[in-house]
């Protein structure tokens, strides 16, 4: 017994809350007007306002779901295109390195009067001339080919 009289206690008080009144009224100017509580000086009538139909609600969740999803798809490409930006900033970065590096060697290659190779006994055997503008010439073209120039 005590609970069907908590069940319908509880059931009473949700009553207010499951209608609110919506007051229709027409000002001084002729503007018609709508609220949820009636103007102190103004006659007005209580209006019944129909729920949107089930379809409606529908569609709106349709377009909602929608609208979420290309937002979200939005935003996964957003991501992928930073991600393959920054890989072309390091990736960038890296070769900016490597031609700051070949440059400094060509550099020091062209200031070196001639080069030499290490023999068998570790001494030092020098190279011809012929063989030192070759080595000069390979690097220059190392450089052009990895930089663009020296």
């Amino acid at each position: 017994m005590t609970r069907k009289l908590l069940i319908s206690l509880f059931l009473l008080s949700l009553g207010p809350f499951s209608h609110a009144a919506v007051y229709q009224w027409t000002d001084a100017n002729g503007q018609t007007h709508f609220g949820d509580r009636p103007p102190a000086k103004a006659s007005s009538k209580e209006v019944r306002v129909n729920a949107a139909p089930a379809q409606a609600d529908a569609t709106a969740r349709d377009r909602q779901q929608k609208m979420t999803e290309f937002l979200e798809q939005q935003q996964k490409e957003r991501e992928e295109r930073q991600a393959k930006e920054a890989k072309a900033r390091q990736q960038a970065e890296k070769q900016e390195e490597l031609c700051r590096n070949l440059q400094a060697r060509l550099k020091h290659l062209e200031s070196v009067s001639t080069f030499y190779d290490i023999n068998e006994k570790g001494e030092r055997e020098y190279v011809s001339e012929e063989e030192n503008l070759r080595i000069r010439e390979q690097f220059r073209a190392k450089v052009q080919q990895e930089c663009g120039g020296a």
